[in-house]
């Protein structure tokens, strides 16, 4: 299994899946700008769309998209309970949380990596957008659960927790949203997450 990813991007969900599930995966590094691997080899040719991340499966299939990847991978290891049985409630529940942070989280930060400077009257819509979606999750969380499903960590927490870390990036500071700010430290803490963001240069190797 081989996992195509960027330091930093919405990939390191996949790793932090990978990381809790102990499955074991080669990872090489894409650079987007260009379309290649660190290996030098064209990235388009493996995923045309040329974003990540991508899954190279044993049999040499090519998964892509991060709410098809990191379902792919809860399914393929049940036994790590990481995401609810297919057919019930609670899996419609994953799916609309894995759903809302690709569609709408994770959408409302594209302004602010575009690789352009935003004038004013941009910078303020984007705040707004952003604020809003980050209030939409800080009002879920509100009830005091410890994660999107309740008391157990799932796939979807590993996405969230990637999309909202970016607030690092753009100086959003969390403390205005409680419930966000417990739920991201909550996640950081946990031996996968730091074992896969060192892994990608975030934090240091002996904090891991």
């Amino acid at each position: 299994m081989r996992l195509y990813y960027k330091p930093g991007a919405c990939s390191l969900s996949s790793r932090i899946v990978l990381a809790e599930l102990g499955v074991a995966h080669e990872s090489v590094k894409v650079d987007t700008e260009t379309g290649r691997t660190e290996t030098g080899s064209d990235y388009r040719g493996i995923n045309p769309k040329g974003y990540v991340p991508a899954l190279e499966l044993e049999n040499g299939q090519v998964l892509t998209e991060n709410p098809a990847i990191l379902q792919f991978l809860a399914d393929s290891n049940p036994s790590a309970n990481l995401a609810p049985p297919p057919g019930t409630v609670d899996r419609a529940r994953l799916q609309e949380w894995l759903n809302f942070t690709s569609s709408e989280l994770h959408k409302a930060f594209s302004p602010f990596f575009s690789g352009r400077k935003l004038d004013e009257e941009e910078q303020k819509r984007a705040h707004a957008t952003l604020e809003r979606r980050i209030g939409d999750v800080d009002r879920w969380l509100s009830d005091g659960r410890k994660f999107g499903l309740g008391d157990k960590f799932s796939v979807a927490d590993a996405y969230l927790f990637v999309v909202l870390n970016w607030c690092n990036f753009i100086n959003v500071d969390l403390k205005r949203w409680p419930h966000v700010a417990g739920f991201v430290a909550r996640v950081a803490g946990r031996p996968a997450v730091r074992k896969a963001m060192a892994s990608e240069g975030l934090i240091e190797e002996a904090t891991a």
